[in-house]
């Protein structure tokens, strides 16, 4: 079959995509009226959007390209990260969920900083300045990852221009985003995270179908490396190896408190539909995440022999296992659908981040600090404006990572934005719906530690010497998210005077609990 023809079958599997996207984004505008609908649906969404919303959104291009790789690069120490985000989505629904979302609902929170505001009583809005700087930092970090790996996806798989794929991609989740909101990206999440679902379960079963089952792809792996099926990635465990598991692990602690996974609980119509979201949403995290890992080990053995050098046959961490996969293996009319499942998983991170952060920069400092007169429904196309102007920041960090590195993986900093994300948001909205004790003081003091501390360990500590390259094995969210924890227990323990504020605080966290 001709270039030309293959071209075709991949764009039309494309345009279908984006065109669906499109439509939701116009069909969704229709529900807009005000702020709240903007950036939390109306706070009237049922268990199955919010439930593959939060997925879809929590994972991004790291489980379609990172966790792939990871799977073929490192083996099966790769099902360490999948044990950690099953622990850490069980957790965020099971024990935070129905606490948050009763706590949100009595204070008639649509922001994350709402909801830190009323919880701890700060007039002086400290911690809606603190939150807003935070999501507006690290949610921009995080979203540039994601447009790098749009335009690789489209260099990979179609050949383009790095920079002309960015830019589509850029292109229509703007428009679905500033047109829909809230609502669609819910409903774009939806159908990108079905068909993220579909393709990390499918692909490794047909991977396997090929190979003839598990035997032979062990025994092929052995072949070519026996760390591959050590769970330690070495042949025993050294510090350093448990200190690199434990940073595996820890990636899934992110999703207890990450304001663009806890929104969505905040947006759920009543508690009754948290248990049937989060069977969903661990069941998918599950076997999706498995299906990853499996696809990397797969991969690992049908794309590479014993001599070959996996990152000259997969690319940088292997990271291109998955693309080269599908077309080894498929159909070619079925390679444009999984071109789909992989902008899914980045378009429906990059839609929920920038609206997101445009709730930060719009709700929580232009209405809540500087200008309360503004009305809801008043600030709608103002919030379009910011949700752009924050896209095209993004876009620009993006485009200049790519010329400094020459358009190689940049995912060291797609875990950066989202460490800093978690360091500064997950350990003060544990604490917040569990402990009493905790204070204004305490919570300030939480998220600036953690703030502070993701670039300090990831850039400063690992220079220190042997003590700080066992840190770099660690990796930085595991310590950060340690310092901020320490950092709000101690201040708020020598708070007694926000603690004296906060006593009514104590009925409100019995009666959410209850």
């Amino acid at each position: 079959m001709s270039d030309s023809l293959e071209t075709v079958f991949k764009l039309v599997g494309v345009i279908l995509y984006l065109g669906v996207l499109l439509g939701i984004g116009a069909v969704a505008s229709r529900r807009m009226k005000d702020m709240r609908d903007y950036f939390a649906g109306g706070k009237n969404l049922g268990f199955l959007g919010v439930a593959f919303s939060a997925r879809a959104t929590g994972e991004s291009a790291w489980l379609l390209l990172g966790l792939t790789g990871m799977g073929a690069f490192v083996g099966v120490k790769a099902f360490w990260v999948v044990l950690g985000e099953v622990v850490g989505v069980s957790g965020a629904w099971l024990l935070m969920a129905r606490r948050f979302k009763r706590l949100t609902d009595r204070y008639d929170a649509i922001t994350i900083p709402d909801y830190l505001e009323a919880r701890f009583r700060d007039d002086a809005q400290l911690l809606r300045r603190v939150a807003a700087v935070g999501l507006a930092v690290f949610v921009t970090i995080y979203v540039s990852a994601q447009i790098h790996a749009t335009g690789a996806a489209f260099e990979g798989f179609l050949g383009w221009n790095y920079y002309l794929g960015a830019l589509v991609g850029f292109v229509v989740v703007l428009i679905y985003i500033t047109s829909g909101g809230f609502v669609a990206v819910v409903w774009s999440d939806v159908f990108q995270g079905l068909l993220m679902f579909l393709g990390l379960v499918g692909l490794p079963l047909v991977g396997f179908a090929v190979a003839g089952g598990w035997a032979p792809v062990s025994d092929g792996l052995a072949g070519i490396d026996p760390k591959l099926l050590s769970w330690s990635g070495e042949a025993g465990w050294s510090v350093g190896a448990v200190l690199s598991v434990i940073g595996l692990v820890t990636i899934g602690v992110g999703f207890m408190g990450s304001p663009q996974i806890f929104v969505r609980f905040l947006a759920l119509r009543d508690e009754g539909e948290i248990n049937k979201g989060a069977a969903v949403a661990i069941l998918w995290t599950l076997l999706a995440d498995s299906g990853a890992v499996l696809t990397g080990l797969v991969g690992r053995h049908l794309l590479t022999g014993p001599s070959d050098e996996v990152e000259a046959v997969l690319g940088l961490k292997a990271e291109n296992v998955l693309p080269l996969l599908v077309e080894e293996l498929l159909p070619l009319a079925l390679v444009g659908l999984f071109i789909a499942i992989v902008l899914s998983a980045i378009m429906s991170t990059v839609d929920s981040l920038l609206v997101l952060a445009a709730s930060a920069v719009v709700r929580d400092y232009h209405q809540q600090v500087k200008n309360p007169e503004l009305s809801d429904e008043a600030l709608v196309p103002l919030s379009r404006r910011v949700t752009f102007g924050l896209a095209l920041v993004a876009l620009a960090i993006a485009f200049s990572v790519a010329a400094v590195t020459g358009g190689q993986s940049v995912f060291w900093y797609v875990l950066f934005g989202w460490s800093g994300i978690a360091a500064t948001f997950c350990p003060t909205l544990m604490l917040s719906v569990f402990w009493r004790g905790m204070t204004k003081r305490g919570a300030l003091a939480a998220m600036i530690t953690g703030f502070l501390a993701v670039p300090v360990l990831t850039f400063v500590i690992p220079k220190l010497g042997p003590a700080g390259a066992l840190f770099a094995e660690l990796s930085e969210l595991p310590p950060a998210i340690v310092l901020s924890l320490i950092a709000g227990v101690v201040v708020s323990l020598r708070d007694p005077e926000g603690a004296q504020q906060l006593r009514e605080v104590a009925t409100e966290l019995d009666e959410a609990a209850a």
